[in-house]
């Protein structure tokens, strides 16, 4: 067997050469063949990251439209993202290769963190959208903006390293 043509570096880079050479393995929630968690998963990193640039733009002009799209944008996030989150978690349990790989693992960590502080986020602002952005609103932004970015390399880990998710054998069963 040859050298794998990445390295192996756990918790970052995880390769297995026999993925190489295997079709990938289908999504379990899917429409037509089309995997539906990719799909879903674009609108609550939009609207999150976009809750991001809605509290730096109250930071910086204390403008109370930043903070009421804030909060719109954070409430839209956390229901999109449990939207997500259930079509994840479906192909998580059902995924043998999923739960195998380290990308498996901390993208579902990681996804729940999100997913708890951006409820956490949007719970602290519902009586108030302005007043917790500067003490602690805006901070929680920034945390989850940061773990959307690295959620998003163990995602692409696993469609594009381990072939999860893609049109290929059916076999949701590792050999």
């Amino acid at each position: 067997m040859s050298t794998p043509q990445t390295p192996d570096i756990p918790f970052v880079i995880e390769s297995h050469e026999g993925e190489y050479r295997d079709s990938g393995i289908v999504s379990t929630v899917a429409i037509a063949g089309h995997p539906i968690h990719p799909v879903l998963v674009t609108m609550p990193i939009g609207l999150l990251v976009t809750a991001l640039a809605s509290d730096i733009g109250y930071w910086l002009t204390r403008d109370p439209f930043w903070a009421r799209a804030s909060i719109w944008l954070i409430g839209a996030g956390v229901v999109t993202a449990t939207a997500a989150a259930i079509t994840g978690m479906m192909d998580f349990t059902r995924i043998d290769r999923v739960r195998k790989r380290t990308a498996g693992w901390a993208h579902m960590i990681i996804n729940i963190a999100i997913l708890t502080l951006s409820i956490v986020n949007w719970a602290i602002r519902w009586n108030n959208p302005a007043g917790p952005i500067l003490s602690f609103g805006l901070i929680l932004s920034l945390v989850v903006g940061g773990l959307l970015g690295i959620s998003g390399w163990y995602g692409g880990e696993l469609v594009y390293r381990h072939k999860v998710s893609v049109i290929g054998r059916s076999d949701r069963h590792e050999p």
